[in-house]
C-alpha cells in the first residue's frame, strides 16, 4: 500500500529566502533560492569550498517505509545492502528495471521502526509508482513525508566551527549516519555525506523549525548559497544527478558510482544484468570529467580523432575553467586524452577536478 501527500511547489524556506533577496527558481522538483545576488554566485561557491555555506535542501524529498516486511522487501528492490544497515546508518542506492537500466537513485537510512528514503523531490512520485508496483502480498507501506521533514545543508572546511557557534552539536555526525539531537528545544537530525574531499552536513527538521535554524547558522558566520553555486560545486566534485547525468539510458557500472552497488547481498531487480557486467569485467562507456578551452553546452557530442565516442551531460565554469561531465567510450577515457565537443578542444580529466 502506498500513500502520497500533496507537496507545495516551494520549499519551506523559499518565502523567507526570497524576502532576504534571493532569486527563486525551480530545482529538482521544488522552487528554492538560485542565487542571493546577481554577482554573488562566485562568492557563494567560494564559501562552499573554502569557508562555510548554508543552503536550502528542501528540494530533497523523504519517503518513509514501514511494515514488518520493509527491510526484506526493500533489499530486493535496490542495488545496495539494506538488510545489514546498522541503526541510523545509511547508504546510496539505484533502483533498476529488470533490464538493469537506472530508474532512480536514493539514500536509504535504517531509522529503527522505519526506513527513510531520501531523494530529489522530482523523483518521489515516479519512484513511489515504481516501488508500489512490486508491493504484492508484502506488509509494506510507503508514505511521502516531504511535507513533514525538510533539510538544510551546511558545507565547507569551516562548517564545524560555524555549527558549534550556532549551538548545533556535530560531534555525533559520522558519514552517512543519522544522529538525533536537541537544538534549543527542537528535534534535529544531523548526518554527514561520505565524501573524503569535502565536509558536508545535512540537517533534517520540521519545516516550522527551518527558519530559526537558518537564522542561527547565518548569524554564526555561514554564507547563504543558492543552487547555481551548488551546481558549480556538483560538477567540480564530479557528482552526477539523476535525470541529468544518470538516466534510464545507462547501466549502473557505466556511471562509475561503485558505492551504490553490493555484489554479495543476494537477488534484487536488475541484479542479473549487474552481475553479468561484473563477470565480463567491463562496460563500453563510463562517466568521467572533461576540461575545455571555452564553454561547451550539455548534449554536445564528444569526438576523438573525428569519431563520435561520447556525449556531455553537465557543464560549468568554475574559477575560470570550463568543466564538464559526460560519457566516453572506455578506450578513450584515460585522463589527458585530447577530445573535441561542439568544435571546442578539450581533454579527459579525473574526478573530482583538482584546483
Amino acid at each position: 500500500m502506498t500513500q502520497t501527500t500533496q507537496t507545495t511547489a516551494r520549499t519551506a524556506l523559499a518565502e523567507k529566502l526570497a524576502a532576504a533577496g534571493a532569486t527563486l527558481a525551480p530545482y529538482a522538483g521544488a522552487e528554492t533560492a538560485a542565487r542571493f545576488g546577481a554577482a554573488d554566485v562566485e562568492r557563494e561557491f567560494a564559501a562552499l569550498t573554502a569557508g562555510c555555506a548554508v543552503y536550502d535542501l528542501g528540494w530533497r524529498g523523504k519517503i518513509r517505509a514501514t511494515g514488518e516486511d520493509r527491510v526484506r522487501w526493500l533489499n530486493g528492490m535496490v542495488t545496495n545492502n539494506v538488510k545489514d544497515l546498522a541503526l541510523n546508518q545509511g547508504n546510496y542506492n539505484f533502483v533498476l528495471s529488470a533490464q538493469g537500466r537506472i530508474l532512480g537513485d536514493i539514500y536509504i537510512y535504517h531509522r529503527g521502526d522505519h526506513l527513510l528514503l531520501d531523494t530529489e523531490r522530482s523523483q518521489v512520485e515516479p519512484l513511489l509508482k515504481t516501488l508500489n508496483h512490486f508491493i504484492i502480498m508484502d506488509d509494506v507501506e510507503l508514505a511521502d513525508i516531504s511535507g513533514e521533514l525538510t533539510s538544510i545543508g551546511v558545507q565547507g572546511p569551516q562548517s564545524d566551527d560555524v555549527l558549534k557557534a550556532a549551538g548545533v552539536p556535530v560531534a555525533c555526525a559520522d558519514p552517512l549516519v543519522a544522529c538525533d539531537v536537541d537544538w534549543k528545544g527542537r528535534k534535529l537530525t544531523i548526518t554527514r555525506m561520505a565524501s573524503p574531499d569535502f565536509l558536508t552536513y545535512e540537517l533534517w527538521l520540521a519545516p516550522a523549525d527551518a527558519a530559526p535554524l537558518w537564522d542561527a547558522i547565518v548569524a554564526a558566520g555561514a554564507t547563504p548559497a543558492g543552487t547555481e553555486a551548488l551546481e558549480k560545486f556538483r560538477v567540480m566534485a564530479g557528482v552526477p544527478r539523476y535525470g541529468v547525468d544518470i538516466t534510464e539510458r545507462y547501466l549502473p557500472q557505466e556511471t562509475n558510482q561503485g558505492h551504490a552497488l553490493n555484489f554479495s547481498k543476494g537477488c534484487y531487480i536488475g541484479q542479473e544484468i549487474v552481475e553479468r557486467i561484473r563477470s565480463r569485467g567491463q562496460v563500453h562507456r563510463g562517466l568521467t570529467g572533461f576540461t575545455f578551452d571555452s564553454p561547451v553546452a550539455p548534449g554536445a557530442k564528444i569526438q576523438v580523432e573525428g569519431k563520435d565516442l561520447g556525449e556531455l551531460t553537465s557543464s560549468a565554469q568554475v574559477q575560470g575553467r570550463n568543466l564538464a561531465l559526460g560519457y566516453i567510450r572506455r578506450e578513450a577515457e584515460k585522463p589527458g586524452t585530447q577530445v573535441t565537443a561542439g568544435g571546442v578542444a578539450g581533454k579527459v580529466a579525473s574526478l573530482p577536478f583538482k584546483f
